[in-house]
């Protein structure tokens, strides 16, 4: 085959932190068929391929496929996606690029450090606020107490691509005492929009940030979730979290994982509509190809 293919780390302040990432240069039309066994083959919770390439309008055809399955959308793969294309596609700074996702056109804007990009911006479709759920429900597939739940704000499915449970706890040590049934949640979400539970609370453990979360999936825990941290900003500016109609946020995830991460996440009411940006750092690991 020999497709080129790069590594990176996404919300990574550091090299090997982060949620890891494979994108694969699609030169030549390989089948989707092909890409889910590459996926597999690589591990990550998400491989990219970029399949269509135009510099000119700094347009990018991208898929995105987890171990099981293609996704329309997925946050950390937008990111560190536009990343490899920035650095070995383009190979000099652009202000923005644009990936031609199965979930619609996503921007992603760059800051630069030194003509190297530091933090890099999405800005996520509006997020659209399905169901609510009862916390005693929720809880049976968590492993948590109904007294651990925040029930001053909803569980809630919020999408901005692909649809999450927004799922807020009291405290940093229920966020740590999370286990996961798959078997229950797969079960619960038989009729749900939402398939994977985003759990947050207000106790980060640094105090620089401000919400320490933890998302886990039927494939394993995730060390950092850019599409359900958009569907979070939305959340919290809708529900008024930290009381505003405006959020500018530091969000901890992956410390169970020994995978740190921090996600950046803006988000203002505009009109009937709530803006999302989801930022984050990529960092570049290792390079290579498939043969």
């Amino acid at each position: 085959m020999k497709l080129p293919y790069h590594i990176v780390d996404v919300f990574a302040e550091n090299k090997l932190e982060g949620n890891q990432l494979a994108v694969v240069m699609d030169e030549q039309g390989i089948s989707g068929a092909l890409m889910q066994k590459i996926a597999l083959e690589m591990n990550f919770s998400e491989t990219t391929f970029i399949t269509a390439v135009d510099n000119e309008k700094l347009v990018y055809k991208v898929r995105i496929f987890t171990k099981e399955s293609e996704l329309p959308f997925a946050g950390h793969p937008t990111l560190g996606t536009a990343y490899v294309i920035q650095q070995n596609v383009i190979g000099k700074p652009v202000k923005k690029l644009t990936l031609d996702l199965k979930a619609g056109m996503i921007p992603v804007t760059f800051n630069y450090t030194d003509n190297k990009p530091s933090i890099l911006w999405m800005k996520q479709l509006d997020p659209v606020f399905g169901k609510t759920h009862d916390p005693k429900a929720i809880v049976e597939f968590l492993g948590l107490n109904p007294e651990d739940i925040d029930t001053d704000y909803p569980i809630q499915e919020v999408s901005t691509g692909v649809y999450f449970f927004m799922i807020p706890v009291k405290t940093s040590d229920a966020v740590k005492r999370v286990k996961l049934d798959t078997d229950k949640l797969k079960e619960y979400t038989n009729d749900t929009d939402a398939k994977w539970p985003l759990i947050f609370c207000r106790e980060p453990e640094k105090p620089e940030n401000h919400i320490k979360c933890r998302m886990i999936t039927t494939f394993g825990e995730d060390p950092a979730t850019g599409s359900a941290n958009g569907c979070l900003a939305g959340y919290l500016v809708k529900h008024r979290y930290f009381g505003e109609p405006e959020i500018d946020v530091r969000v901890e995830q992956g410390a169970e994982m020994n995978r740190p991460s921090i996600l950046y996440l803006k988000a203002k009411e505009m009109g009937e509509e709530i803006e999302v940006n989801v930022g984050g750092k990529v960092v570049a690991v290792a390079e290579g190809h498939l043969v």
